[in-house]
């Protein structure tokens, strides 16, 4: 029982026994010895009015003591269920903690896995070699080769079908068979072959007009006006060509930025769980997070807290005590709360990866572009044209279905789902 009660009790009792010696007292004052006739009547009375008085005390102090105890019974069970509460939202705080980590083990490995993937997607296979196909000079792919069309313009517009009519037509042809296979065209990259083999062209054509008055400005106009159909074809491909080179080298730096922060978002965790850091000793990034993750994984984070419940569970009740568990394992907390930035992290993943995409479907949309110009100023057959862009679409379609299933984007989504990142532990 509360000492508060103890001494509610003896405060009760010394104001029982007070009041019944009062009563006594004024009941043996107030009868005087002249009234001996009505003496038993009066003491009747009076003894009485002191049982009724005194009943109605000891039933007003019953009530009170009554009150004061189901008012300690409330207080103990209020009190009690604080501590039962404390008790539970420690429980509760440790238990959605283990869980984010545990679901963060699985997020870290698939998160570097599907950077390491799309940083590797720099070929389409199939794909590549149709592009590469067609935007060769040399190929036959469209049913031209672009050196070839280049000497029969030449001599079908420029000699006007004479080509072999004298020496100095054979050597004009002979020229310009030397200008289309100069090692120095093979070697552009930020200019297409062709565009560099016109002009070079052009230019021997107008130096040699200037004292050769047999070859005249109109035909070579007329030659210039069909060799830019060329070059237009040829022109649109290599600048789809380069815009996805340039933004494939934009996306791989910013895949190789994250990967760090990657990497150093999980260093933390990692020291936290008692785990070896990484090993990145003449290694890669790739290389050490890939082997790193052999021994981090989710089977070895659920066997760490396993061990750390243990280590803090009382042998006599057998129970966790888990806010001294929480209160020592201070860093484990800070793990929780900085899961965030790891689900910031795979939202930085999804943009790249949806700028990838974006930058495949530019590209080949102007590979499809080039194909229509060579449709419209009839460079080759408009039946074997539509026949390329269907089976450049079907590839098209193929690779990228297959990227998308090699990457996986929505096995990383589930597992980021899992980490309820926004309860903060303190």
């Amino acid at each position: 029982m509360p000492k508060a009660l103890y001494a509610n009790l003896l405060w009760i009792m010394m104001l029982i026994i007070h009041t019944s010696a009062y009563a006594q007292d004024t009941a043996k004052v107030v009868l005087p010895d002249t009234l001996t006739p009505v003496t038993d009547t009066v003491t009747m009375g009076l003894e009485h009015m002191r049982i009724q008085t005194t009943d109605s005390i000891l039933q007003s102090l019953y009530q009170q003591i009554k009150k004061l105890s189901e008012s300690d019974r409330q207080n103990a069970i209020a009190i009690q269920g604080l501590l039962q509460g404390r008790e539970v939202d420690n429980m509760t705080k440790y238990q959605l903690m283990k869980n984010n980590i545990i679901n963060a083990t699985q997020t870290y490995y698939l998160l570097n896995k599907k950077i390491i993937d799309l940083k590797s997607r720099a070929s389409t296979n199939s794909l590549d070699v149709f592009i590469a196909s067609i935007n060769n000079p040399e190929s036959k792919e469209l049913g031209f080769s672009f050196n070839e069309r280049v000497i029969e313009l030449v001599k079908k517009i420029v000699l006007e079908g004479k080509a072999d009519a004298n020496k100095r037509n054979q050597k004009i042809v002979e020229s310009t068979n030397s200008i289309i296979n100069s090692p120095i065209f093979k070697s552009f990259t930020a200019l297409s072959p062709p565009l560099g083999i016109a002009n070079a062209i052009m230019t021997f054509f107008q130096s040699i007009s200037i004292t050769d008055k047999s070859i005249n400005q109109k035909n070579l106009k007329a030659f210039e006006n069909e060799l830019n159909k060329y070059v237009m074809f040829y022109t649109s491909l290599n600048e789809g060509n380069q815009k996805f080179k340039y933004g494939l080298n934009f996306n791989r730096d910013q895949l190789n930025s994250l990967h760090e922060d990657l990497y150093n978002h999980l260093l933390f965790t990692a020291s936290a769980l008692k785990f070896n850091l990484p090993d990145r000793k003449n290694k890669s990034l790739a290389e050490a997070l890939n082997q790193f993750f052999l021994t981090f994984t989710r089977e070895r984070v659920e066997q760490y807290f396993n061990q750390l419940e243990k280590q803090y569970t009382n042998t006599k009740t057998g129970k966790i005590d888990y806010e001294r568990l929480l209160r020592e394992n201070g860093n484990l907390k800070e793990v929780n709360n900085q899961l965030e930035d790891l689900v910031l992290l795979t939202k930085r993943f999804e943009n790249i990866y949806n700028e990838y995409f974006t930058l495949l479907d530019n590209y080949y949309a102007q590979v499809n572009n080039a194909l229509q110009i060579a449709a419209d100023n009839g460079l080759a057959d408009k039946n074997l044209i539509k026949q390329k862009q269907q089976e450049f679409a079907q590839l098209e379609q193929e690779a990228v279905n297959d990227m998308k299933a090699s990457i996986n984007i929505d096995e990383l989504k589930n597992s980021t789902d899992n980490i309820k990142y926004r309860f903060k532990i303190y």
